[in-house]
């Protein structure tokens, strides 16, 4: 029954991310074949925006050392396909197959910028404005990742002024787009609502801003709904509840991309999501897993126990 809901969006934007964030920690190797296509029935269902691979260091995350030969696999969808780097290197092996969605990944805090790039914040920061500004001069569009937003398992809750001025400078470097990352899951609706005003208060626009929630302690769609009602019209989630985070143990899985379009279906905001399907989809994907969907509207829809 849809029964909408006043001051949210008519349409959201679900920006994919099962492909590259929920298999990265996978342990057994996925086969290329089989995560091309993961993402081709991705596309399927409706989905516009599916983030397909990282062109990280292999040693990094062995489970994406495939993606020079998965980008030409999947690259004639109609669909945008983001792809993460880490540093120039990975932009030149993603620009040579003719990737154009770009996303670097910076984190908020100092204890799991090291943990994760081996650098500090601003490090971190200076290594990614030449990757940024060259991958703006190719023609690609740039999505910056913030990790860390809400609270890091090593230095526990993050000052908000921290993330605005990482999230500024991001920016201000040129990125067209942010991802706000709750890494391990500890964000609550105020928290995120005090964060996006603090953002537009500091000249980040609510238009540029997406949210990237993981659903440790079950807060993921509350906070998503906060942000709606904010204005964000970008929402990163993954198929099936796919992944977590390699560098931080506290991590568990993502938002599962069904739960979310399951809400949004009920509010009357369009996706433009084919709901079947994409169940469809992660029954298949769990399938080749070997085990079931962390997805609460898979399981119900799907009947798996």
């Amino acid at each position: 029954m849809v029964v909408p809901a006043p001051d949210l969006p008519a349409r959201v934007r679900i920006h994919e991310v099962g492909a590259r964030d929920g298999l990265q920690n996978e342990k057994a190797t996925v086969p290329t074949a089989v995560k091309a296509e993961f993402v081709r029935r991705l596309a399927g269902a409706g989905l516009t925006t599916i983030e397909a691979t990282s062109f990280v260091h292999p040693e990094w995350v062995p489970q994406l050392a495939d993606a020079e030969q998965l980008f030409p696999l999947v690259s004639d969808l109609d669909a945008a396909l983001p792809v993460l780097v880490p540093n120039a290197r990975g932009l030149d092996r993603a620009l040579a197959l003719g990737a154009r969605r770009i996303a670097v990944f910076a984190s908020a805090t100092e204890s799991f910028a090291k943990a994760n790039l081996n650098r500090t914040v601003d490090e971190a920061l200076a290594m990614f404005a030449p990757v940024v500004a060259r991958a703006k001069a190719e023609g690609a569009q740039v999505r910056g990742y913030l990790s860390m937003c809400f609270g890091d398992p090593w230095e526990g809750a993050v000052p908000i002024a921290q993330v605005v001025r990482v999230c500024r400078a991001l920016l201000d470097m040129g990125c067209d787009e942010l991802s706000l990352g709750d890494t391990i899951g500890v964000a609550t609706p105020g928290h995120v609502l005090e964060l996006l005003a603090s953002l537009n208060e500091q000249g980040v626009p609510t238009n540029v801003i997406g949210v990237h929630f993981h659903d440790t302690y079950g807060q993921a769609l509350a906070n998503t709904l906060a942000a709606l009602q904010h204005g964000v019209t970008t929402v990163d989630a993954s198929a099936g509840g796919l992944g977590g985070c390699p560098f931080a143990k506290s991590a568990t899985g993502n938002l599962a991309t069904e739960d979310l379009v399951w809400m949004l279906q009920g509010l009357g905001i369009d996706t433009g999501v084919d709901l079947g399907r994409l169940v469809a989809t992660s029954v298949w994907m769990a399938e080749q897993l070997g085990r079931p969907s962390p997805s609460r509207t898979v399981r119900a829809l799907s009947h798996q126990e």
